[in-house]
């Protein structure tokens, strides 16, 4: 049993764009999915599909995004609230990641979003991660 769903899938991503695969899948769930499909609106990853393994349960199917060097998109991934210290921002201190060129994904009331869509929103909640 994974204690944090939210790393766990960081990780997975992490770890197949270090060994290069085309995809990745996850253990299902609303939040994971919802994550994935941050990460594919804004553009680091190709596709999230969700897929049912042999034995009927859900997986989330990560589809990695790479350049013609076999680059990933994502440089980098990061927990900022974990389950022993828990980190919640207001609409106005959501802080940027590498100045512009990253998001960081929040927990609201109004559902899981980028910083973008929270600022717009004016809504603040728990900062989940960072991707960059």
């Amino acid at each position: 049993m994974v204690n944090d769903p939210i790393a766990d899938l960081l990780t997975r991503i992490r770890n197949a764009l270090g060994a290069k695969h085309d995809k990745t899948n996850v253990p299902g769930s609303r939040l994971k999915l919802r994550v994935a499909q941050i990460l594919k609106e804004e553009g680091f990853v190709s596709d999230v599909r969700e897929v049912a393994d042999t034995a009927g349960r859900n997986n989330i199917e990560i589809v990695l995004k790479y350049d013609r060097h076999r680059k990933g998109a994502i440089d980098g991934l990061r927990r900022v609230s974990k389950p022993g210290c828990r980190v919640y921002v207001t609409h106005d201190a959501i802080p940027g990641v590498y100045a512009g060129l990253g998001i960081s994904i929040l927990s609201t009331s109004s559902g899981v979003m980028s910083d973008g869509e929270a600022r717009r929103r004016r809504v603040g909640g728990e900062l989940l991660c960072e991707v960059w």
